[in-house]
C-alpha cells in the first residue's frame, strides 16, 4: 500500500468513507454495549487496499472510485449470477427498454427462452425458473453462468425420508416408526480424539469408521466431526483444525497407515524406516499411542516418514499401468484437477522452503515461486515430479480414508452419516491462499470486535474469500469449497455462519479492536449453499452462535440451515432462568455444549473458572472484589436454576435437591436437550462420557491442551454394554417420545424442491 507522502494531495475522510461504504464496510457499527462507533480512515485505507482497491492517497483514491463508478455504470453482467427456483430474479443491469430476449441453457440440455419484465423504477427481472442447477444465460451478447437453487437446503426430514425409501432403516425400527424419524440424534466427535489400538497416538480416518459403525448399531443418525481440512505437513507445529492451510483438501495426519498397503507392509515399514533418536521406529510408535495427549509434532513427523517408505513401496510395486490401485490413483488425480496439483506443489515447495532456509511464509519465498502460475513453478514440478506425487498419494489416501468413514455410517443406518466441518477462515501462509491469490483478503486478519466476553477483540490469523473477488470470479472458489467439504459426508457444519453475512477484519499488526465489518453477498452464498446441498443431499447447520443480526436467523430458516441451541445460552431475557426444552427452536439443533464450552461436568464443578483463573483470563474488577469468587456464586446460582428447569422438565426427580458440585447431573442435562423439538439432538462425546476437559479453551494456544485432548478408552471399550450404551439408549427413547406429537400423527416431512 502507497504510504503517506506518496501523492501530493491529502486524502480526505469523507473520500475514503465513501469508497469503503461503496464496497461494503460498515463505516458506522454498533458495539456489545449498543454503542455506535465509527472506523478510523487509516483503518479503512489499509483494509481496501486488501481488496485491491487503493487510496492512501488523493490520487489513489480518485482512480479506485472512478473505477468503481465505471463498474457501476456498466451494463455488463458478473460471470454468475444467482436465483432461486420459481422467483422471478432480479437481473443487475438497466436496459433502455422492457422485453429484450434472453435465452437459457438448461444444465440438462433443455431451453428456456423468453424477455426481460422491467417494473417502473426496478431492475430487469428473469422469468421465474423451476429446474435447479448450474445453467447458461445468453442475454445481448452477453453469456454468464446463472445457478438457480432450491428454495431450502437439503433437510433432516429429506434425509431421513431418503434414507428410509433407499433401503430401510435397521431391523428393529419398525415402519410404524419411520415418522419418529422427524427427531432423530447424533454424537459429536473429536477426530483426532479417537483412540483404536495401533493408532500412533492420533485418531485416524480407520478409528472414525469403527466409531461410526458403532455409533450406528446403537440408533445414531449423525456423526458430527472436527474439521478434517489439510494442515501444513511441513509444519507439524500447526494443528488447530480451525486454522488450516485449506479448505479444499485433507488433514493428511488422519490417515491410517496400516490401510494403505495392508496391515504386513505397515508392520514391515516399521521394522525398516530410520527415525530420530534413539527408540526404534516401532517403539516410538506405541510410545505416541499410550500418550494421554497428543504429540502432534512427533506423531506426524513418525506418521509421514512411514507413509513415504509406504509410498516408495507403491511406487515399486504396485504403480503399474494394468494395477487396480494405480488406475486409482490415476483417476483420483485426473478428478483433483489443477486445484489438486495446486496443493501437491505447494506442500512441496512448502517443505524446501521451511527445511532449507526456514521460510515459513509464502510470500516470503523467491519472487518467481509465489505465483502458481509461473512457469518456474511448472519448472520446479517437473523437478520433484516425485515429491509433488507423495502428496497426491497423501491426499488420495486420505480421501478413502474420510469417505470410508461415512461409508460405514451409512451402511451402518445413519439417516444423516458424518457431519463435516467448515472453517471460518484459512492460515494466509496456507496453500488455499498461495493456489488461488486472486480471491482471497491479504493483509488482514478475520476476527471478532470487543465484546462483554473479550473486551480487547480477536484477531484469528486467518484470512478468507474477498467479497469483491467472489463476485468477478463467478463465485468459483467458494464453489469449489462448498463442494470439497460435501464431498465427504451427509452434512456440512459452516463455523461462524454469520459470515455470510459480514466479517470483522483487522490489519496485520493492528489491535484486534481497530477493524471494521465487511458486508458478504449473503443472498447469493445462501443461494449457493443450497444448491450444492441439494445436490450433494446433504443437510447444512451453521454455528450462529454470539451477537446475531435481528431477522438473521430467520433467513438462514428460510433456507433451511439449521442454527445452533446450546444449553448454555438457552435463557431467558434476564438471564434468572433456562428455556424449558418444549420452547426450544424447531430450526436449530439441540445440543449441551460445544468444542468452545464447557462441558456439563465442568460447568457444574466450575471447572472451566479455574482454567480461566489459571492462564490468566480472569480480569481484576474495579471494586476491588475477587472476580473468581464471583464467578462462583454466579455459577451456584446458574447451577440451581438449572436444576429447577431439569425438575420442571420431568428429567430430574421434583423432590430432590441439586447435586453438589461434584456430581454433574450429566444425565439429566442429555435427557433436556432430548427432550426439545429440534429436528437433531447431537450430543458431545465428551458429555456423554462425562467427562470435565473440554477440547477447546478460546483465548489460549500453549497455556491449555487445545486440541490434544485423547479418550482415555479405546473404541471398542466405549461400546461394551457400559454406562455409554445404557445412557444412549435411554437417550433414544426419550428423543422417540420427544418427536411424536401430544395429539395425532407425526407432521408429514417435507421435500426438497
Amino acid at each position: 500500500m502507497s504510504g503517506p507522502g506518496t501523492s501530493s494531495s491529502p486524502l480526505g475522510k469523507d473520500a475514503i468513507e465513501k469508497i469503503a461504504t461503496r464496497v461494503g464496510f460498515e463505516v458506522h457499527w454498533e458495539d456489545a454495549n449498543k454503542r455506535t462507533q465509527r472506523v478510523r480512515p487509516e483503518t479503512l485505507a489499509t483494509l481496501l487496499n486488501a481488496l485491491g482497491l487503493p487510496c492512501a492517497t488523493a490520487d489513489e483514491a480518485r482512480q479506485t472510485l472512478a473505477m468503481l463508478d465505471a463498474e457501476r455504470a456498466s451494463q455488463t453482467l458478473p460471470p454468475l449470477v444467482t436465483a432461486e427456483c420459481h422467483r422471478a430474479t432480479a437481473i443487475p443491469v438497466s436496459p433502455n427498454r422492457s422485453g429484450v430476449a434472453y435465452r437459457i441453457e438448461l444444465e440438462n440440455g433443455g431451453i428456456v427462452e423468453g424477455r426481460l419484465g422491467l417494473p417502473k423504477g426496478e431492475t430487469a427481472l428473469l422469468a421465474p425458473i423451476a429446474e435447479p442447477g448450474y445453467h447458461t444465460l445468453e442475454f445481448g451478447d452477453q453469456r454468464v453462468r446463472l445457478a438457480v437453487a432450491p428454495q431450502r437446503c437439503y433437510t433432516v426430514q429429506d434425509a431421513c425420508r431418503d434414507a428410509a425409501t433407499a433401503n430401510g432403516k435397521r431391523a428393529r425400527r419398525s415402519d410404524a416408526d419411520a415418522p419418529r424419524a422427524a427427531a432423530i440424534w447424533g454424537i459429536g466427535a473429536q477426530l483426532y480424539g479417537l483412540r483404536r489400538a495401533g493408532d500412533g497416538g492420533i485418531g485416524d480416518f480407520t478409528a472414525l469408521a469403527q466409531f461410526a459403525r458403532r455409533s450406528a448399531a446403537e440408533g445414531a443418525d449423525a456423526l458430527a466431526i472436527s474439521p478434517t481440512h489439510a494442515m501444513f505437513s511441513a509444519d507439524p507445529h500447526k494443528f488447530s483444525p480451525y486454522a488450516p492451510s485449506s479448505r479444499l483438501f485433507l488433514n493428511v495426519g488422519h490417515i491410517d497407515p496400516s490401510a494403505v498397503l495392508g496391515q504386513q507392509a505397515f508392520e514391515a515399514a516399521l521394522d525398516t524406516v530410520s527415525a530420530d533418536g534413539g527408540a526404534s521406529p516401532r517403539q516410538q510408535w506405541a510410545a505416541l499411542e499410550a500418550l494421554p495427549l497428543i504429540d502432534w509434532p512427533g506423531g506426524l513427523r513418525l506418521r509421514l516418514t512411514l507413509l513415504r517408505a509406504l509410498y516408495e513401496q507403491f511406487c515399486r510395486h504396485e504403480r503399474i499401468a494394468a494395477a487396480p490401485l494405480a488406475k486409482e490413483f490415476e483417476a483420483f488425480r485426473t478428478r483433483g484437477a489443477r486445484a489438486l496439483e495446486d496443493h501437491a506443489r505447494f506442500e512441496a515447495i512448502d517443505a524446501l522452503q521451511r527445511g532449507s532456509h526456514g521460510i515459513g511464509h509464502w510470500r516470503d519465498w523467491p519472487a518467481a515461486l509465489t505465483d502458481p502460475r509461473r512457469p518456474e513453478v511448472d519448472e520446479f514440478a517437473r523437478e520433484h515430479r516425485h515429491e509433488v506425487d507423495f502428496h497426491v498419494f497423501l491426499q488420495w489416501l486420505a480421501a478413502k480414508g474420510l469417505s470410508g468413514a461415512h461409508q460405514a455410517a451409512r451402511e451402518g443406518g445413519m439417516a444423516i452419516g458424518l457431519v463435516a466441518d467448515l472453517a471460518v477462515g484459512c492460515d494466509g501462509a496456507g496453500s488455499h491462499a498461495w493456489s488461488y491469490p486472486d480471491d482471497m483478503l491479504r493483509g488482514v486478519s478475520v476476527g471478532a470486535p470487543p465484546d462483554l466476553f473479550n473486551q480487547a477483540g480477536q484477531a484469528w490469523g486467518l484470512t478468507t474469500f474477498s467479497p469483491r473477488a467472489m463476485r468477478m470470479q463467478g463465485f468459483s472458489a467458494f464453489i469449489d469449497m462448498l463442494r470439497a467439504t460435501f464431498a465427504y459426508g451427509g452434512g456440512l457444519r459452516i463455523d461462524h455462519v454469520l459470515g455470510l453475512q459480514r466479517l470483522w477484519l483487522v490489519p496485520e499488526g493492528a489491535s484486534a479492536a481497530d477493524g471494521a465489518y465487511l458486508r458478504y453477498p449473503i443472498t447469493d452464498l445462501l443461494r449457493l449453499i443450497a444448491l450444492e446441498s441439494a445436490r450433494h443431499r446433504a443437510i447444512v447447520v451453521g454455528e450462529d452462535l454470539g451477537t446475531v443480526p435481528e431477522g438473521f436467523r430467520e433467513r438462514l430458516a428460510r433456507h433451511g440451515l439449521l442454527g445452533m441451541s446450546v444449553l448454555w445460552f438457552e435463557r431467558s431475557e434476564d438471564g434468572g432462568s433456562f428455556t424449558p426444552p418444549a420452547r426450544w427452536s424447531r430450526t436449530s439443533l439441540a445440543m449441551t455444549t460445544t468444542h468452545d464450552l464447557p462441558t456439563v461436568a465442568g460447568w457444574w464443578s466450575g471447572h472451566d473458572i479455574v482454567w480461566r483463573d489459571k492462564i490468566g483470563q480472569t480480569a481484576p474488577r474495579a471494586d476491588g472484589r475477587d472476580p473468581v469468587a464471583l464467578a462462583n456464586a454466579e455459577r451456584a446460582a446458574d447451577r440451581h436454576a438449572l436444576w429447577r428447569a431439569f425438575q420442571q422438565a420431568g428429567v430430574a426427580p421434583a423432590d430432590v435437591g441439586a447435586p453438589p458440585k461434584e456430581q454433574a447431573p450429566v444425565d439429566e442435562a442429555l435427557a433436556f436437550v432430548a427432550s426439545t423439538p429440534a429436528p437433531l439432538a447431537l450430543y458431545p462425546l465428551e458429555d456423554l462420557l462425562g467427562l470435565a476437559e473440554q477440547p477447546n479453551l478460546p483465548g489460549s494456544v500453549d497455556e491449555h491442551p487445545n486440541w490434544r485432548r485423547r479418550l482415555a478408552a479405546p473404541i471398542d471399550a466405549l461400546f461394551g454394554g457400559g454406562a455409554l450404551t445404557d445412557r444412549l439408549l435411554a437417550l433414544a427413547s426419550r428423543r422417540t417420545s420427544a418427536a411424536r406429537p401430544r395429539n395425532g400423527p407425526a407432521p408429514e416431512p417435507s421435500r426438497t424442491p
